[in-house]
């Protein structure tokens, strides 16, 4: 019995067999690939992020780009919406005015050709 040859490659780098593979496995990309996601730890301490993927000849790690936020950044951005919210509450100067309520002034007409 032979065994299947192991690798890892980039998502960007996937040859056509193997993108094909991908594609029939994740017909709806990140959405499906997500629960899949292994994180993988380097010698030097810092993790890629990996689905597999088999074809005939091998399976393959493919490395997915997967944004983690970092706790430090997360406090920074959590205090600053904290700030903002505290002035938030504050009473409004005379001539100031409050957005519009109105989503549909944002539309472009594009939502209506979807799929």
């Amino acid at each position: 019995m032979d065994q299947k040859k192991r690798a890892v490659v980039s998502y960007e780098n996937m040859s056509e067999e193997l993108a094909a593979a991908f594609a029939e496995k994740y017909p709806r990309g990140l959405v499906d690939y997500l629960p899949d996601v292994k994180q993988v730890k380097k010698p030097d301490g810092t993790s890629i992020y990996t689905v597999e993927v088999e074809i005939p000849s091998a399976i393959y790690l493919v490395k997915v780009q997967i944004k983690v936020d970092d706790t430090e950044e997360l406090n920074k951005w959590l205090d600053e919406e904290a700030n903002e919210d505290d002035a938030d509450t504050q009473t409004p100067n005379e001539g100031d005015t409050l957005p519009d309520d109105n989503i549909s002034q944002y539309s472009n007409g594009d939502d209506d050709n979807a799929d």
